[in-house]
């Protein structure tokens, strides 16, 4: 079922002020309405009570002989009586005479039975009393009782009374309606022209909310004019402006202590990676020795080595990561992906024997855009992400296709999968799922951000679907134009 309910607050207060508007006008039209009901029905009163029972006492009395009955006729006496006066004769609650005087004369009328017991029950109190007679309408009687112990009743039509009424309500209607419109219309010009702050704050923060907050150096709109501020608009356009300034002076520092942390980042992993290079080469050299070294000398030393190609290749991401932060162009040109992936996959199936590793690429060669270094690079993290978090035996599938608008490629494995408390943050600098410490395992939580910050240098995005049982990570690059 469709709402109609007014949704905006303009809306709502153009609605309100019409409803209200609506109400105090229906009270105004019945107030007039019953006042000159009231007013009329009492006039009415006043002329039966001026007229008395003559017409009445006549049909009592008639083709009985009187004074001036060339006046009257043969029905009833006429005389100063106004046309559609009724007049009738009850004797022991029994109607024995009804007529209503016409501009013809006098006519006698055959009521039906329930008139009858309506004007029966009508009460000799000196009142007029409203009736609605089914052959004459609507009648005002009063009846009072005769000196031979009947009831006479006297009336007048209450025709010329419902008619004003209902000129009245008629009139009053138009009269109304038109100024609902009226005032609906100005009304919603004036609350619209009262709102157009609120209008600017909500444009402001619409155009706030299409920035790119999550890093980099933003520039926060213009500020919203402020009205007065003793009102309310002009309270919420303040507050609105003094968050917006609050929010980037937030944003600015942020992005100063950014700027500084890539820039220790990149300084620091430059500055170390020649000395991380001097102790590798003279480990090598050490093991070189001609002579003869004890095992634990030549343990110590291996291990040196390995953990110094270690931390250059850290040394290495760190700095990428820092050019890459830095907004460094990387090299554009044609990419053959389809050789990739099988290159990729032919180091992968050398580092990792324990698992299966299977191709499922496209008969035509698909062509991205882009380093092709980088890219590799890409697929060797994704590779050995599945590698070493999976156990041997772990089926690994890469899949590669295109629509012609997206090159897509799958790396998904059959292994354990990813906690979902760890999802979230997957691709974030230094996040491990496997937050062991070994080398052989741990890592340093550096190769997913490698590839998402790669890929979307690219102008591609990537993705993580993962489940006991489950886990694909789906890359998407623009192919060449």
């Amino acid at each position: 079922m469709r709402d109609l309910r007014p949704h905006t607050l303009r809306a709502r207060l153009t609605l309100g002020l019409v409803v209200l508007l609506a109400v105090s006008c229906a009270a105004v039209g019945v107030a007039a309405v019953l006042a000159l009901s009231g007013f009329l029905t009492n006039r009415l009163d006043e002329q039966l009570t001026e007229a008395g029972n003559r017409f009445a006492v006549s049909l009592e009395l008639k083709g009985k002989p009187q004074k001036d009955d060339h006046d009257g006729d043969e029905h009833g006496d006429t005389r100063r009586q106004a046309t559609g006066t009724f007049g009738a004769r009850l004797v022991n609650d029994t109607v024995t005479d009804a007529a209503v005087v016409r501009s013809s004369g006098t006519l006698n009328v055959d009521l039906t039975a329930v008139d009858r017991k309506r004007l029966a029950a009508v009460p000799v109190d000196g009142r007029g009393h409203s009736v609605d007679f089914a052959a004459l309408g609507g009648y005002r009687l009063l009846a009072t009782r005769g000196l031979d112990g009947d009831i006479l009743v006297t009336g007048l039509p209450l025709e010329p009374v419902e008619a004003t009424v209902h000129r009245l309500e008629l009139v009053g209607g138009i009269v109304f309606g038109a100024a609902l419109t009226a005032a609906g219309v100005a009304g919603a010009l004036w609350v619209r022209w009262s709102l157009r702050p609120l209008s600017r704050v909500a444009a402001t923060a619409t155009r706030v909310s299409e920035l790119p907050l999550a890093s980099g150096e933003v520039a926060l709109p213009p500020r919203a004019p402020e009205s007065d501020p003793r009102g309310e608009v002009g309270q919420v356009a303040g507050a609105f402006n003094r968050m917006l300034g609050h929010v980037e002076d937030a944003l600015t520092k942020r992005h100063a202590s950014e700027e500084r942390l890539r820039s220790f980042a990149a300084d620091a992993s430059h500055e170390l990676r020649t000395p991380v290079a001097s102790v590798r080469g003279h480990a090598e050299l050490a093991l070189l020795h001609p002579g003869p070294l004890p095992p634990e000398i030549t343990r110590a030393l291996e291990r040196i080595a390995a953990e110094s190609t270690r931390m250059g290749a850290m040394v290495d991401d760190l700095l990428l990561l820092a050019r890459l932060d830095a907004g460094r162009p990387l090299e554009a040109a044609p990419v053959d992906l389809t050789r990739l992936v099988l290159d990729a996959l032919t180091d992968a199936r050398a580092t990792g024997s324990g698992h299966r590793w299977e191709l499922d690429l496209p008969e035509d060669p698909v062509t991205v855009t882009g380093d092709e270094h980088r890219l590799h690079q890409v697929l060797a993290n994704l590779l050995s992400n599945a590698r070493l978090h999976t156990p041997a035996g772990t089926k690994v599938t890469v899949s590669l296709e295109t629509d012609g608008t997206t090159a897509l490629l799958k790396v998904h494995d059959n292994g354990p999968g990813i906690p979902e408390d760890v999802q979230p943050g997957v691709f974030e600098r230094f996040t491990r799922a496997d937050r062991s410490t070994k080398a052989e395992t741990g890592g340093a939580g550096l190769g997913l951000s490698i590839v998402a910050a790669v890929v979307e240098a690219h102008g591609g995005s990537v993705t993580l679907e993962s489940a006991p049982g489950s886990t694909t990570f789906a890359v998407r690059l623009p192919p060449t134009g």
